[in-house]
């Protein structure tokens, strides 16, 4: 079953249990992701499964933030629902690597590259990315590759 069947069929489950917060951000996802679909000209296709994580991943993240806001601002009641919907979300997205994996490709890729400079970060963070696959936050890389750059 694709993650877009699953996030339907998890929804419908949520609707019939009464799971209000489950099904609120289960729709949400659904939204975002026909928000997506409509843009990239795919609404009747459908879109790729890389395309749905890369969505799922904003959205996770949109709840990170959101929730660091609400902290700051003293709103810990609201910080908490947006790091449940984040963990709601993060189910079906693939697993993330460890910064000790993470580092160890930053590494790699290095290595491979030669004599680099600051200027060639981007396209280290390229290529870390393209070999995680997903499983490793952009913010996690790029702190990685800084570090070992310098």
């Amino acid at each position: 079953m694709s993650i877009q069947g699953l996030i339907e069929s998890d929804l419908k489950t949520a609707l019939l249990g009464g799971d209000k917060l489950k099904a609120e951000t289960l729709r949400g996802l659904k939204s975002a992701l026909l928000n997506e679909a409509i843009s990239e000209g795919a609404r009747d296709s459908g879109l790729s499964d890389d395309q749905v994580q890369k969505v799922l991943g904003r959205e996770a993240k949109k709840r990170t933030e959101a929730a660091e806001l609400y902290e700051k601002g003293g709103s810990l009641e609201r910080a908490e629902k947006e790091l449940a919907e984040k963990a709601l979300i993060e189910q079906y997205l693939p697993e993330q690597m460890d910064d000790g994996e993470v580092a160890k490709i930053v590494d790699e890729e290095i290595t491979k590259a030669g004599d680099i400079t600051i200027k060639d970060m981007g396209r280290i963070i390229g290529a870390v990315r393209t070999r995680t696959n997903g499983q490793a936050d952009g913010s996690t890389i790029a702190r990685l590759v800084k570090e070992r750059i310098k």
